[in-house]
């Protein structure tokens, strides 16, 4: 099966049913993003496919052929973070990071459809859960990625 990976066409002989997060993580070889759940519940695993976030472990690899995936491991361009993931660093976020990277995604869908977010859109598309319970820092990472912090 073909798929696209953060900008590279790549080909995969997993069944059509198996989660693509795992077909990230084993096959493609990408371990940023996380299994956390596996009920789609918590966002680990979140990715984005054709832009949109989308929680990989409930997804089957037959559902995105020929679609476009981008994971944690695709923000970055020539070694520097994407302008959320230095928010990231700069707002301090994660304490035990297991969440961080379906964080991030989610974000980056969120500021995608709406730049400048209201907290509203910020409570509706940021629903992944954070052990540690740095969703303040988290709040501000996102304002100061759209530019409002």
């Amino acid at each position: 099966m073909k798929l696209v990976v953060n900008g590279k066409a790549v080909t995969v002989s997993d069944s059509p049913d198996t989660p693509l997060l795992w077909v990230i993580r084993d096959s493609v070889g990408l371990p940023g993003t996380k299994f956390g759940c596996g009920v789609a519940q918590c966002g680990a695993c979140t990715v984005l496919v054709n832009g949109e976030a989308t929680r990989s472990c409930m997804v089957p690899l037959g559902s995105v052929a020929g679609k476009h995936v981008t994971t944690i491991e695709g923000l970055a361009h020539g070694g520097t973070l994407s302008k959320i993931q230095q928010a990231w660093v700069d707002a301090q976020v994660p304490q035990c990071g297991y969440c961080q990277s379906g964080m991030i995604m989610a974000t980056t869908a969120l500021l995608a459809k709406h730049p400048k977010p209201t907290d509203a859109q910020i409570d509706e598309s940021v629903t992944n859960i954070c052990r540690c319970g740095t969703y303040d820092r988290i709040r501000v990472a996102i304002k100061k990625a759209a530019g409002a912090a």
